[in-house]
């Protein structure tokens, strides 16, 4: 681009617009400063040097000096909620909830925050009728997720499964798995009164909003195991495989009991043999080598967990052949395959954990609902080994 002289005289107006601009902004963030109360400034110089409850001290000073600071007053609700001050988190709250100013956006986030409050301080009933009132706001699908805690807490599973009904038509996101375990809940009361035609029902409803859930064919064939009748439970919990073959482990131990009731022990092997051939598990394992002792003794049991161990190497592998070999009666140097048994089963305990996949929490025990986050199958059916995790 060519230099042209009238660019000589462009030069001097942009400085002198720029100028200009600079000073309006710096007059208008003067006016608005000088407008604060000076316990603004003193609350985030106490921020700014880590001093939280001097600030908290500060910012209220401002909310009484001026009553129009309405996102200092959220600001701090939100922050005494978090620091467990519930009682005045609900006080900052109901303040903006009785302003009869108060636009009507910023009227319920108040009610929302509010809800929250009554949540967190156990209110149950305050904090559903305010979450209800705000299914068709601006806040319909958070009021609808608390709603869904709620009902779960409450163990109300009619009211959790219209929720899930709602939140999809809400999101778009689809919530059958969540549906389906409240349907298996209902189930599971109903069983515990000894009303087994209604809980029938409620497994076939969790198995229509979701053909996937293998807890509802599990409860379905232990109610068969339960009549004794063995053959039906048996072609209901083969069905697993179908649904989720990483859950065969569940059900390996109830498929062979019931198999031994039926005196059909030679079938209930071959099928949890031909499991392990095409979905590989250390409970799987575990089972197998358990029916194969009793049956055909140690030298079998120890030959068949080898043969694992050699097409899928593992820690816990070496730990049950450790423990089959020390079955051999006649076995030399029992005292040296006791030490290196005791050395990698200690070794390998925190690897024979199951772990929840949503917050990390591990346990000795599969569970449907996480106790920690309390997450819907959120354990992987695996031990942690498995799973590729180490110690």
């Amino acid at each position: 681009m060519e230099f042209e002289p009238w660019m000589l005289l462009a030069f001097p107006l942009f400085f002198g617009m720029g100028w200009l601009a600079a000073r309006i902004d710096i007059k208008q963030l003067v006016d608005e400063s000088s407008a604060l109360p000076r316990s603004y400034f003193q609350g985030l110089n106490f921020l700014l040097n880590e001093q939280q409850d001097k600030a908290i001290d500060a910012f209220i000073e401002v909310v009484k000096v001026d009553p129009q600071t309405v996102e200092l007053h959220f600001a701090l609700g939100s922050l005494f909620r978090r620091r467990g001050e519930v009682d005045r988190a609900l006080r900052m709250h109901l303040n903006l909830v009785e302003r009869a100013d108060l636009d009507e956006d910023k009227r319920q986030q108040a009610l929302f925050e509010l809800g929250q409050d009554y949540l967190k301080a156990g209110i149950m009933d305050r904090a559903e009728a305010l979450f209800l009132d705000l299914q068709h706001t601006a806040y319909a699908k958070s009021a609808l997720d608390f709603l869904l805690e709620i009902y779960q807490k409450e163990q109300d599973w009619l009211k959790a499964i219209d929720i899930t009904q709602r939140l999809t038509a809400v999101s778009g996101e689809p919530h059958h798995k969540e549906a389906a375990f409240f349907f298996c809940e209902l189930a599971a009361a109903e069983i515990g009164r000894g009303q087994n035609e209604a809980a029938r029902v409620h497994l076939g409803q969790a198995l229509e909003v979701n053909p996937q859930s293998v807890r509802a064919t599990m409860m379905l064939g232990d109610m068969e195991n339960t009549a004794r009748h063995y053959a039906q439970a048996i072609e209901i919990w083969q069905r697993v495989e179908q649904q989720n073959p990483q859950y065969l482990p569940l059900v390996a131990e109830r498929l062979l009991a019931a198999y031994q009731q039926s005196e059909r022990t030679d079938e209930g092997i071959a099928l949890l043999q031909r499991y392990l051939s095409r979905h590989h598990s250390l409970d799987l394992v575990d089972v197998l080598f358990h029916a194969i002792l009793q049956r055909d003794g140690a030298e079998a049991a120890y030959q068949m967990v080898r043969d694992e161990l050699k097409r899928n190497p593992s820690l816990l592998g070496l730990d049950k052949l450790l423990e089959a070999r020390l079955l051999d009666q006649s076995l030399d140097r029992r005292a040296d395959i006791e030490l290196v048994k005791n050395l990698v089963h200690q070794r390998t305990r925190s690897l024979a954990m199951y772990r929840c996949t949503s917050c990390g929490f591990k346990a000795r025990q599969f569970y449907w609902h996480c106790p920690a986050c309390h997450g819907w199958e959120t354990y992987a059916p695996r031990r942690s080994e498995e799973n590729g995790q180490t110690i």
